[in-house]
């Protein structure tokens, strides 16, 4: 068992996800992990979510609890010997804190950056009514967004929908420079899904991704959904 790194809320995950040619993700999969499919098709997923009562070692960080984070990822997996690990691996992951984004750098090697965001949550959709959340970050001097509206009630994703595979994966791995890999676990419970019946991605994905997730990101996502979140414990992250 390694020590716990993080324990936080994440709440109001909203995931739009995009099938992608599993080549444009080769150079990406983190060493010792392989490319997660379903039903033989590779997805990557823009998700936006609120962190809140965040605690790093299980100290509350002054000025640091309750912030937004958007992030490209997609789906790798690692045989163990209990059976495979199926996890996420990160292209990029935007926060508003520079000093999130500086510590989750040096301990996981992941690729965050630091730009303004903001969020709306309007009305909430955990009472029972139809509900929009946006995320929105500001660079190179414009804003960019990520909404969903949400209807119907939450509940749990099918057993061996797609919506399951995207929200049931509970390692995260990232390339080490000097080679390797790092992995940890991420424990939650399983969440109670909002569909939606619009979801917009609105950003310059060629300058935020690079190209070879602009003809992906580009057109409709294959699926989109907002999940209820839930209190979430990162363990800190071994070498493999």
């Amino acid at each position: 068992m390694t020590r716990i790194f993080l324990t936080a809320e994440w709440r109001f995950l909203t995931m739009l996800n995009y099938e992608i040619d599993p080549a444009a993700l080769a150079s990406a999969v983190p060493p010792g992990t392989e490319l997660d499919l379903w039903n033989g098709r590779a997805y990557c997923s823009v998700v936006g979510f609120l962190f809140l009562d965040t605690r790093v070692w299980g100290l509350p960080v002054p000025f640091h609890r309750a912030f937004e984070e958007v992030n490209l990822r997609f789906y790798v997996r690692r045989r163990s010997p209990e059976g495979w690990r199926r996890g996420v691996a990160f292209v990029k992951e935007i926060v508003p804190r520079r000093a999130i984004a500086a510590l989750a750098r040096r301990l996981y090697g992941e690729n965050y950056v630091a730009m303004p965001m903001r969020h709306a949550v309007d009305p909430d959709p955990r009472f029972g009514t139809e509900g929009a959340v946006e995320y929105g970050w500001h660079g190179r001097g414009e804003w960019s967004r990520l909404s969903a509206r949400t209807t119907g009630a939450a509940a749990l994703a099918a057993a061996g929908s797609e919506t399951e595979f995207i929200t049931e994966h509970y390692w995260g791995y990232a390339a080490l420079g000097a080679g390797g890999s790092v992995e940890y676990r991420v424990e939650h419970p399983s969440w109670n899904i909002w569909q939606v019946s619009s979801a917009e991605l609105r950003c310059d994905a060629v300058a935020l991704y690079g190209p070879r997730f602009a003809e992906a990101l580009g057109r409709r996502p294959s699926s989109a959904f907002v999940a209820d979140g839930s209190r979430v414990t990162v363990h800190a992250g071994c070498r493999i």
